[in-house]
């Protein structure tokens, strides 16, 4: 367990570089991450949710800062940590639930659960339960798109735990050799599972990983959406211009356990309490927010309709009919 410190930044600000209708979006949908996730957390203590569930609490600013510099037909794919990214995407909070409870109404008809959940319409491919899998797919992603000649890119988001798998730095390598327009998002929270970055890897500085193969990197302030807003920016455009991959490292922090079922032990409580007190990624831009003289109505309104429809999204998963037993053969074997 380190010491508690505020991530260094490669890639950071000085000054707000987002205006109050960006940074009102930004607080929209970073709120409904954390109370979607929050309520996923309710629903599986009740055993409504089966296997695994992980959450995303406390790392919000990462997937939506993102998603703000990405178009419609960029590619997005992540590990199992996946409800974020999928809200943040655009998915309906209603399928995602439902999916998530087993239910016929979810994105993948209440079969996938919480770790393998799609949405074609919205160019999500997937959360991915093998650690580090989703890289080599992410690669193939972009190759899809070089080889359209578009100028779409493929985010490929996989955490620090995975950041030195065999497969992710043969990725690097083809990513590297055919330019293809790959940005590579390392969600370092600081723990894979129950071990330490610092314990866990020789390399301490994991936005320098695809130094071998040229691809470049910058380490960014995940709990700050507009250092992320920012980094995303230059990465995409780097992507778009056909010069290749590129690597963003987020300093971010999650606040319950690598799962539902882990108690996180590993870690001091007061470590997680400094990083709710001063870094949460919501109260930032809250702060911004009331500086630019939005007032606490407007910001109370905006929790209100995120609260109805996160209520509306477990009330309908609640509703929804478990799939018919017949599904149990569909979906398995494509005819030639």
């Amino acid at each position: 367990m380190g010491e508690i410190r505020k991530p260094k930044t490669e890639a950071g600000r000085n000054a707000p570089s987002m205006g109050k209708d960006d940074l009102q979006r930004a607080f929209h949908d970073m709120v409904l991450i954390r109370r979607f996730e929050e309520r996923a957390g309710q629903l599986y203590g009740m055993g409504l949710i089966g296997g695994f569930c992980h959450l995303y609490i406390g790392q919000e600013a990462v997937v939506v800062g993102m998603q703000m510099e990405l178009k419609h037909g960029d590619k997005i794919i992540t590990s199992y940590r996946d409800h974020g990214q999928m809200l943040a995407a655009g998915m309906d909070p209603r399928g995602v639930m439902a999916e998530l409870t087993g239910r016929e109404g979810g994105y993948s008809r209440g079969k996938g659960g919480s770790m393998h959940m799609f949405s074609t319409e919205k160019h999500f491919y997937g959360g991915h339960g093998i650690v580090g899998a989703q890289v080599s797919l992410g690669i193939g992603l972009a190759f899809a798109n070089k080889y359209r000649g578009t100028d779409e890119v493929s985010v490929t988001y996989f955490g620090e735990g995975a950041s030195n798998q065999g497969q992710v730095y043969e990725s690097f390598n083809l990513a590297a050799l055919h330019k293809l327009p790959c940005v590579f998002v390392i969600e370092n929270n600081q723990y894979g599972m129950g071990t330490s970055v610092e314990r866990a890897s020789a390399s301490k500085e994991l936005w320098r990983n695809g130094e071998p193969w040229g691809i470049p990197g910058r380490k960014v302030d995940g709990m700050d959406v507009e250092a992320v807003r920012d980094a995303a920016r230059e990465a995409i455009a780097h992507c778009r211009q056909g010069k290749g991959p590129f690597l963003l490292e987020m300093s971010t922090y999650r606040y319950r356990g690598h799962s539902m079922s882990d108690p996180a032990k590993y870690r001091p409580r007061t470590e997680v309490d400094e990083m709710r007190k001063h870094h949460d990624p919501i109260d930032r831009v809250r702060h911004e927010l009331l500086a630019l003289g939005v007032a606490e109505d407007e910001l109370k309104s905006i929790e209100d309709k995120v609260k109805a429809v996160v209520v509306d999204a477990a009330d309908f998963a609640q509703g929804s009919p478990e799939p018919d037993p017949s599904e149990l053969w569909t979906d398995v074997l494509v005819e030639g």
